[in-house]
């Protein structure tokens, strides 16, 4: 690892100006450590040992973004940099936050608050690294270790411990097992930590490069306190002619095929969460799971709730759960009705999670989807280049056209487009206005629509 960190200008000017007043100052933290490691810092923090209004004092343009806890955001130019005064922290009733913080001058003190050893190191160019809790051994060695007491740091703030494992997958560092198994011990506390941060931790987690290491979330106990019908998926198994994986493990292997997008990592990290609750098993050790897509959905959707997904994220990965195994499509026909079904703004996520599904099979299974998938994306490409009608809005007839027509205003309009739809879907060549003008007008007077309008 280099001795030296390039820091940008905004950084130089913020530590000249703390130390020409006569204070201490470092950049601190993760922008120490992704430096460290050859990475680009998102980031650069400072912690300082002037006071905040010490520091607000100094520069022109300051912001109170944590002032309770002694930050200050600093404006230089167009880059904004957070400066923190040293502190010590008070109790953690909460296990999140502490009760109160006294400021420091001491840079150590401050270190010592920190959650992992990695991050717990300090950088100024004239006096190089701080690291006092052997934060670059650890780097050098992929470790994740907690600074001081494991058990102390997790039960001032239990989010750590989903941290621990989430750096351990964005990094692919290992956990020292001090601190694996003061999370084992600590893990129901977890329950104290919000949603939103939990879903915010295992996000990182399920997007990373190691999405295997929801495993590891299981292993310690926590998933038993955020997402328990996952870690039944964990030991089920699947005894069947297309599977080798338990259905944990199936969906792990899933996460690893498809790309690090949060809708597509979460769709097949849910896709089969359903299974535990719906599995039987013949006699002959055949297993089944008869409903499990539905029964998927169902979990997948409270699983979201409770996790305070947004509306639309949870509604599109709950639609790529619904429509992820694939259908049985022989023709243009065939895919423009599941096209139409399923939404055609969905369709090229949905191959994407077919062939990630098909990727968590018995190799003959995924060959054999494979080629099938492949057909039906062509089938889909042919479709696309014809300008297929695949919604309601693609007819060329409108509501005011059936209207016109002397159609009552409310629901027998959807009802009539419908049905022109599910024509047209059938042959695209009868899109044409005045064909569909004619097709309503025949409509008028038919007994399901009269039925449908007095109902």
């Amino acid at each position: 690892m280099a001795d030296r960190i390039n820091l940008p200008g905004g950084v130089h000017v913020i530590l000249n100006a703390l130390n020409t007043a006569g204070y201490e100052a470092f950049i601190v933290g993760g922008c120490v450590r992704d430096s460290f490691m050859g990475r680009v810092p998102k980031d650069w923090d400072i912690t300082t040992s002037a006071r905040p209004e010490e520091v607000k004092g100094l520069f022109a343009h300051t912001y109170d973004t944590g002032i309770q806890h002694g930050t200050v955001t600093v404006r230089i130019g167009q880059e904004s940099y957070e400066v923190t005064t040293y502190r010590v922290d008070g109790a953690y009733t909460d296990h999140r936050r502490p009760d109160t913080v006294s400021f420091s001058t001491n840079l150590r003190e401050d270190l010592l608050r920190r959650d992992f050893t990695i991050n717990a190191m300090a950088y100024h160019p004239k006096s190089g690294i701080i690291d006092h809790y052997h934060g670059r051994e650890d780097l050098r060695d992929h470790i994740i270790r907690c600074v001081g007491s494991p058990a102390d740091r997790f039960r001032e703030d239990a989010l750590r411990m989903l941290r621990a494992v989430r750096f351990a997958a964005q990094l692919d560092f290992s956990l020292e097992p001090n601190t694996r198994e003061a999370i084992r011990l600590l893990s129901p506390t977890i329950a104290h930590v919000s949603w939103e941060r939990i879903r915010d931790e295992l996000n990182k987690v399920i997007i990373s490069d190691h999405p295997e290491m929801v495993e590891e979330i299981c292993q310690l106990g926590l998933m038993h306190y955020i997402l328990p019908e996952w870690e039944a998926c964990l030991n089920t198994p699947q005894n069947t002619p297309y599977h080798k994986y338990t259905v944990g493990r199936h969906m792990i292997e899933t996460m690893k095929h498809i790309e690090q997008d949060p809708v597509l990592r979460w769709t097949m990290f849910l896709h089969d969460i359903g299974k535990p609750a719906v599995r039987t098993t013949d006699p002959d050790g055949t297993d089944h799971f008869i409903g499990h897509i539905e029964k998927s959905v169902q979990i997948a959707d409270q699983a979201m709730r409770r996790l305070k997904f947004d509306n639309a994220s949870r509604n599109r990965i709950l639609q790529l759960i619904r429509y992820h195994e694939i259908p049985s499509v022989s023709s243009e026909k065939d895919m423009r009705f599941m096209a139409a079904e399923a939404g055609p703004e969905l369709m090229e996520d949905l191959f994407k999670v077919m062939e990630a599904d098909a990727r968590g099979k018995k190799e003959e299974v995924d060959r054999v989807n494979q080629e099938e998938i492949s057909r039906m994306k062509s089938l889909y490409a042919r479709i696309l280049q014809d300008q297929d009608p695949l919604r309601v809005g693609d007819l060329k007839i409108n509501g005011k056209d059936l209207k016109d027509l002397g159609y009552p205003s409310g629901p027998v309009i959807g009802r009539v487009l419908d049905l022109l739809f599910k024509q047209v879907l059938s042959d695209p060549s009868l899109n044409e206005h005045d064909l569909l003008i004619r097709t309503a007008a025949s409509l008028k007077d038919a007994k399901e629509l009269q039925n449908f309008s007095e109902s």
